[in-house]
């Protein structure tokens, strides 16, 4: 995997700690970057389709941020200046930085539309999202699975830290912003343990259908603390696993 300069010395700074953020998306044969925190020390920034968001630390959102506008595209977070081109239907590559093995959970993919204007200057808080995608424990997990191996998460540090995302095939022509997000969960058996890391990329998306996404909401609303998807302990042989969140769109 290639590095920029940035992201290597964030990598080095946080050691065997380090979080991730995702570096770059393909789709449609075309790779495009996302919001490297590195970025903080270019001027000026270059213009990508991720959202800037404020964790030089590379870290996440804690539970008590949860009813906060940073749960909604991270910390501080504002509208990437450019786009991801793609065609309803086709697959979306999310590689990140780095994930460590320990911070097991689900990932889970929401999408919302944007204003006539476009999503580059988008109000975050305007923004209604569905639940398009969720995957969390493996369909083989049984109760004496190793607890690192039992999530899909495994899978996604094997495939060197790559995870694709479906397009709906129906979906209408038009922008979107697409809300990633994998939720740790090593200290879900504490209150206030459980790490969220949505990462936001814009999306300009053609072809499709007339589906039009209703009936989202925000962010805000989405998690509590006590929610049994986030507050759980995951080194208890799980064979089953709440998602947080709405229930998934359509």
């Amino acid at each position: 995997m290639l590095f920029t300069l940035a992201a290597a010395a964030l990598l080095a700074a946080k050691g065997a700690s380090a979080h991730g953020f995702v570096q770059y998306i393909d789709a449609d044969g075309v790779r495009y970057r996302g919001y490297d925190p590195g970025f903080r020390f270019q001027n000026p920034a270059p213009s990508v389709p991720g959202w800037y968001a404020d964790n030089p630390d590379i870290g996440f959102v804690p539970p008590q941020s949860f009813q906060d506008a940073d749960i909604i595209c991270h910390k501080s977070s504002r509208p990437g200046q450019d786009y991801v081109n793609v065609r309803a239907g086709s697959n979306i590559t999310l590689t990140w930085l780095t994930w460590p093995e320990s911070h097991v959970g689900p990932i889970i993919d929401y999408l919302a539309p944007c204003p006539a204007g476009g999503c580059t200057d988008v109000n975050k808080e305007d923004l209604k999202f569905v639940k398009v995608a969720q995957q969390g424990l493996k369909p083989t997990a049984t109760s004496s699975t190793d607890w690192l191996k039992a999530w899909v998460v495994d899978d996604f540090i094997a495939n060197d830290f790559k995870w694709t995302f479906t397009v709906p095939y129906d979906l209408k022509a038009g922008e979107y912003v697409l809300r990633h997000e994998i939720v740790a969960l090593h200290g879900g058996w504490d209150v206030n343990g459980a790490q969220a890391y949505p990462q936001c990329i814009n999306l300009r998306v053609t072809g499709g259908g007339n589906t039009e996404i209703k009936g989202g909401a925000s962010p805000t609303t989405f998690y509590n603390a006590e929610d049994p998807g986030m507050h759980i302990n995951v080194y208890g042989g799980l064979t089953e696993y709440p998602f947080p969140g709405p229930e998934v769109w359509r």
